[in-house]
């Protein structure tokens, strides 16, 4: 057997030779001094050589350690230099996958299902502060650390949000990489703990003016976001419902969509409070559909409709949309800070509570509260309470939709999708429907 002695002290000779190592592992010395490890191996009945690489580029144990890992090839039926060459060819396209290359594949398949302006903008983003950084690595030799120090540079300049939504996006591009036989895992997925926390706010922002709602309303209709969101955020604002409820909600809870009393029913279980609460009988939250709820839901059931989810998520169809999927929307379109989800039900408050002072009945306040669904402390009346009013919640539930609509656009404009007829039948004369549901709150 060869030791390092040996292979130092080999010298060009006038023809070339070979130093014998164990199991047909050998060094070809050339006439020029040039060493080469090489081994001799038999497949299918020939007889042929193996190249392992330079001395002393390649020392002795490694050169060993490859001769051993071409036996073991050998004893599985594998021929050891078409494995090495399928590794070469392997390793080359591996490092052709860079980040940046499968990030813009990923974004062309998705860039058709989002709004040209929230296309541009995830491109944008990724460009301005993710390429320059993790751009040129193959997408399967990106690690955790390399990441987070890419969304470091970010948080440096405190975009914390854009540091979170930046990682979202990266980890989206990775699970297309996955699905694509081009990575294994998700180096992503973990860094968002070690990101640094949203700052702490005090009281949620709303806006409880009615006509800035409406102009907030037609920014984001105007020009932002997938279209599912936008349809989220225009039943959120119309109903008020807690945007955990809205996230969540399964189209087999909506009764009567094509009739003269539509209505959400949200099961117990689903919504706050306590295991008392949850488990309820008859505790279902009871909301009632003004006609440009129901708009909202025909226009999202020409995209989601084949699915539980009303509003699924954009990566993965049997999970609600990610809870910032309408913050997010909010702030692009100028209202950070002034308005949130949540902030719709401050809103539907103040201006229906105000409202009632001078238009309403007595028992309108209660009657909002319920809307609201706000939990009262006397268990006895609260499930009572479940269900009454429905025809003044109703009546409510309208006005409130006469005060916010007017001016904005039909919801079916906001799905980009051909119209293949209306999934409610009742839908198709929302206009009509508009006019009788106003005359009966005017009555």
């Amino acid at each position: 057997m060869l030791n390092d002695a040996k292979l130092r002290a080999a010298q060009a000779r006038e023809k070339p030779y070979k130093l014998f190592d164990a199991h047909q592992l050998f060094l070809f010395v050339s006439t020029t001094g040039g060493k080469l490890w090489r081994m001799n191996y038999q497949y299918d009945g020939k007889s042929k050589s193996l190249s392992f690489g330079p001395y002393p580029l390649i020392g002795l144990a490694a050169a060993r350690e490859k001769r051993d890992e071409a036996r073991k090839l050998l004893a599985e039926g594998t021929d050891p230099a078409v494995a090495k060459k399928l590794k070469i060819q392997a390793n080359i396209e591996a490092s052709r996958n860079t980040f940046e290359k499968i990030a813009r594949e990923w974004h062309q398949a998705n860039a058709p299902q989002w709004a040209k302006v929230h296309a541009a903008e995830v491109i944008r983003t990724l460009e301005r502060d993710v390429f320059p950084v993790i751009g040129a690595f193959p997408i399967g030799a990106l690690t955790p650390p390399k990441i987070l120090e890419c969304l470091r540079l970010i948080e440096s300049r405190s975009a914390i949000e854009t540091a979170k939504r930046l990682r979202q996006r990266i980890s989206a591009i990775y699970t297309y990489a996955i699905a694509s036989g081009l990575a294994t895992s998700d180096p992503a997925e973990k860094v968002g703990a070690a990101l640094k926390p949203l700052p702490k706010r005090g009281r949620q922002p709303a806006i409880t003016d009615v006509g800035e709602l409406r102009r907030m309303l037609a920014t984001v209709d105007a020009d932002f976001a997938r279209p599912i969101t936008r349809l989220a955020l225009r039943l959120i604002a119309l109903t008020a419902v807690r945007p955990g409820e809205l996230r969540g909600a399964q189209w087999e809870e909506f009764e009567d969509l094509d009739g003269k009393a539509p209505l959400w029913r949200i099961p117990a279980s689903r919504m706050k409070g306590d295991r008392d609460r949850k488990d309820e009988m008859d505790g279902d939250h009871l909301v009632p559909l003004a006609p440009e709820s129901v708009a909202v839901l025909e226009a999202a059931w020409k995209v989601t409709g084949r699915g539980k989810l009303v509003f699924p998520s954009n990566r993965h169809v049997h999970q609600p949309m990610s809870e910032n999927a309408l913050g997010y929307l909010l702030n692009r379109a100028g209202y950070h800070g002034r308005h949130v989800p949540h902030g719709f039900r401050a809103a539907f408050s103040t201006i229906m509570n105000e409202w009632v002072k001078s238009h309403g009945r007595s028992d309108d306040r209660a009657v909002i509260d319920l809307m609201l669904a706000h939990i009262p402390t006397n268990k006895v009346e609260g499930a009572y309470n479940r269900a009454a009013y429905m025809p003044r919640r109703r009546e409510l539930a309208v006005l409130w939709a006469g005060m916010l609509m007017p001016g904005l656009a039909e919801p079916a404009t906001l799905v980009a999708l051909p119209s293949k007829g209306s999934p409610f039948k009742g839908t198709t004369h929302l206009a009509q429907q508009k006019q009788e549901l106003r005359l009966q709150v005017v009555r």
